[in-house]
Order: C-alpha cells, then structure tokens, then sequence
C-alpha cells in the first residue's frame, strides 16, 4: 500500500492547531471508495487498508493527525472559536503531478474544539457529501471530494439512532477565511501573516515575489470565490451555509452540509433547515460572497499597508471591485448555459429576461431543452413570456446551439428526491441505489431518464440538515 504524508501545515504553522487522535471505530466497514480519486493522488490502496485507515481503526503510516483552529461568522454572529470539533487531519500527500492535498478524517470523534458535541457523524450525511462533490467535480467545479466512507459500527444519536460513519476527504487545503479571524481576533498578527504566506506558497505560487503579495493574495482570493459562485449559480446550487468558517482559501467548495440544488426557480430558495431568515438563499449568495471576502480583507488590514487608513483604503478599493467581477463571471456561466457562440453586450440582458420568463420552471431541464420547444413547453405553466423571449434567444444564438447547450448543461443533478432515496436506503444498510445515483451524476451529460425528471408532486418542500 502506497499512502506517504507530508505535513507541511503542521511543520510551516505551530499554534494553530492541536494533535489529538481520532476515536477508533469498533467495527468498520467500507460503504465507499474512489478508487479513481486515489489513482489521480497516486495512493494505492485495498479494502482492507482503507476500511481501517479512514476510520480511525488504525492510523496509517506516517499520519500525525491534528485539529486544526479557526473562528468564523456563524449566520452573522461571530464565534472566536470553532474549529474542527468532529475531524482529524491525518496529514498531505503529493499526487504525481506536484499539486498537494490535504486527507482528513471527518466524523472521526471529539476534539478539544467538539465544544460539547459528539464528533460523529451518521451514514447519510456522509454519502451525500460523496454524491455532491462528486458531481461538482464531474461538473469542472472546484471542490472538495470524498475518497472513502467507512461505517463505523456505532450508532449515534441525531432526531433519532443512525448508523455512524467516518469520511476521507481530500481538499487543496482546510484554510478557512476563518482560520484567518481566528488569529486576527486574537491580535495576533504574527500568525495571520504566516498564515497568508503559507495560503500563498501553497494555492497562489505566482505570487511568489510580488511587490505587494498580500495584497495580490487578496485579490486572488476574489477572483476565485467570484468564479465558484458563479458556478454554483449556474448549476441552482444551494449551499446552505456559507459561513466564513465555510470559505476556502483555495476556492474549492467545502463543507456540504445542508446543500441542495433548486429543481424550479425562485430566487428565494432556501433548503437548510436553520436559515430560518433566508441569508443564504439562492438569491443571496452573491452578496454573500462579497460580505465573506470582506471579512478576509480585515484580517489582512495590517498587511496591507503600515497607515492603518491607508490599508482600508487599499482593501476596500478592491473589495469594490467584487460585484463587477462577479457579474462578468455570472455572464460567462450562463452565456455558455445559453449556447451563445461569442460575446455581445446584451448577453446578460438576455440571460436576465430568461430568469424572468422562467420562474417555476425547472432550471436544469429549462436550459436543456431550449432548443426544443416540444419538450420545453411541458416545464411551464404559462408559456406566453417565454414563448416572446425564445426568438430573441434563437437569433443570438444562431447554428449549432443544440450541440452547445447539450455540452453545458447537464441531463442529471443529484435531484433532491433521488438522493433521500439513496441515502434512506443507505442508512438502511442497502447501497445498491448510492452505487447507481452515483453512477448516474458522475456522467451528468448522459441522458439517463431516472435521474432526469424533477420531484413527484407529492415530494412537499424539501429540507436539510447540518447532520451535526
């Protein structure tokens, strides 16, 4: 077996974390593995090693599991101290084309951060993570993603008694727009400072020797969070909870606890059980986005200029600069979701009067089928404005629009009735409907009729939960 550690955010940053062990499963058993995922990390690994390894039953060769801290704004309100209260970062490894990523353990048993949690987790919430990420991932999203789950034999108490289970999740890195506040509500300046150069060495090398890297490093960071909500948008995503402590510094989605995607539009959409205001609504999450990285900007101010004024000024004449680069971003997603060849100025115009037209109708199979009026039709209630808007649309788009849309937009998301079933069954000890879903959102161009058609009436309004 091939599985070599390196820990480089342990070595490169004392103080910010804690070493404590996982909890040893008792009778571990495998439900999951990606086996394509280790083959692209060059870990080699069998049934058995992985069943032990990524359950805590047995630390691997080389792992030095630590806790790592952060702080982070909670749905507004600021918690100085969270942290990984339930995972276990076992350390790095170093896939054969140079790029590093982090194995971590979630679900793994209680740290110093639990904060009077259990530090379990149930099979659902973990199986739901694999099939989220991994469709992210089949959709060119950045993301984190789930190399196993383990079942550990334990149960643990939620509403109710649920199997537990343990996750192996790879991620460019756990750095958390949180880990930042922790140290800078803190006053300790020392450590946001490492911090950043560690984020720049690791995410943003380019960086290297720029006359002002933090502020680069910045700037960076906005680039990229405009970029994955502009995704996310694009698919009707809804991420649920997108606190600071929920941002990654590489820009890969993390942390997919109450999430779930739109099935007919309203911007309103909220799916987690405890946004009860609607702050991270699907039509929030672009100014959620603006205010996150704000947040980030503040815990640089002293690295950005030595005139605290000044550094304000410099951060806050960037951070202006979010919304403009969110909406080109936006633009570009749903020019390609459009089939539009080229660029024209009225592009967004056009996608806008699309969002008008369409309220109620299912996003997915809407932008599928546009090309199609026979079967777009049926989507709809009222066909009257889109029927208007359909030839501006067919004059902008022009030849081989069919061809592009069928390449943007996917035939198959993980439909919110299809993954409760998969993961109902799952709990109940039956994989065979995880295995197939999976399958099913791995090759989300594939027509596969199943998977494609939205909720049955009788499905009611759909609601997650944190599985904390």
């Amino acid at each position: 077996m091939t599985l070599a550690f390196d820990h480089s955010y342990a070595r490169d940053l004392p103080g910010t974390y804690l070493r404590v062990a996982p909890d040893v499963a008792p009778a571990p058993r495998l439900l999951f593995l990606n086996r394509p995922l280790a083959a692209d990390l060059g870990v080699t690994l069998d049934d058995d090693h992985a069943r032990d390894w990524f359950s805590g039953a047995a630390l691997p060769p080389g792992a030095d599991p630590i806790a790592q801290a952060y702080a982070g704004h909670q749905f507004g309100g600021f918690s100085p101290q969270l942290g990984d209260g339930r995972a276990h970062l076992l350390g790095e490894v170093v896939a054969p084309d140079g790029r590093r990523f982090d194995i971590q353990l979630k679900g793994s048993g209680k740290t110093p951060f639990s904060r009077g949690g259990d530090g379990k987790a149930a099979v659902g919430p973990m199986l739901r993570e694999v099939v989220i990420s991994e469709f992210m991932a089949a959709m060119g999203v950045p993301t984190t993603r789930a190399l196993a789950v383990v079942a550990t034999g334990e149960e643990v108490w939620r509403e109710t008694k649920l199997p537990g289970a343990v996750l192996a999740r790879v991620a460019a890195s756990h750095l958390r727009v949180g880990t930042f506040q922790f140290f800078a509500a803190r006053g300790d300046q020392a450590r946001v400072k490492a911090l950043a150069d560690h984020a720049i060495a690791r995410h943003y090398p380019d960086l290297a020797g720029h006359d002002a890297p933090y502020l680069a490093f910045l700037d960076a960071a906005i680039e990229r969070q405009t970029a994955l909500i502009a995704d996310w948008m694009g698919l009707g995503f809804i991420h649920g909870v997108m606190n600071t402590d929920n941002m990654a510094i590489s820009g890969e989605t993390i942390d997919y606890g109450p999430c779930a995607f739109m099935e007919g539009y309203a911007p309103d959409t909220v799916f987690s059980s405890i946004d009860r205001q609607g702050r991270y609504a699907y039509q929030n999450q672009p100014l959620i986005l603006g205010w996150n990285l704000a947040r980030l900007a503040e815990t640089l101010i002293p690295l950005l200029d030595p005139d605290p004024d000044r550094a304000v000024e410099i951060a806050n004449d960037r951070l202006a600069t979010t919304a403009a680069r969110y909406r080109a971003d936006w633009t570009r997603v749903m020019r390609r979701k459009l089939g539009l060849p080229g660029e024209d100025p009225g592009d967004d115009r056009l996608a806008e009067d699309l969002l008008t037209a369409m309220q109620g109708a299912d996003w997915t199979l809407t932008f599928r089928r546009l090309a199609d009026a026979g079967r777009l039709r049926p989507l709809f209630t009222d066909f009257t404005a889109m029927e208007a808007w359909l030839p501006r649309w067919r004059a902008r788009a022009g030849d081989g629009a069919a061809r592009r849309l069928a390449a943007a937009n996917p035939a198959v998301i993980p439909r919110n009735h299809q993954v409760e079933a998969a993961l109902t069954a799952a709990t109940e000890g039956d994989m065979a409907p995880f295995h197939a879903l999976l399958a099913a959102i791995q090759a989300p161009f594939t027509e596969a009729e199943p998977y494609m058609l939205p909720a049955p009436s009788g499905f009611g309004r759909y609601v997650t939960f944190c599985g904390t």
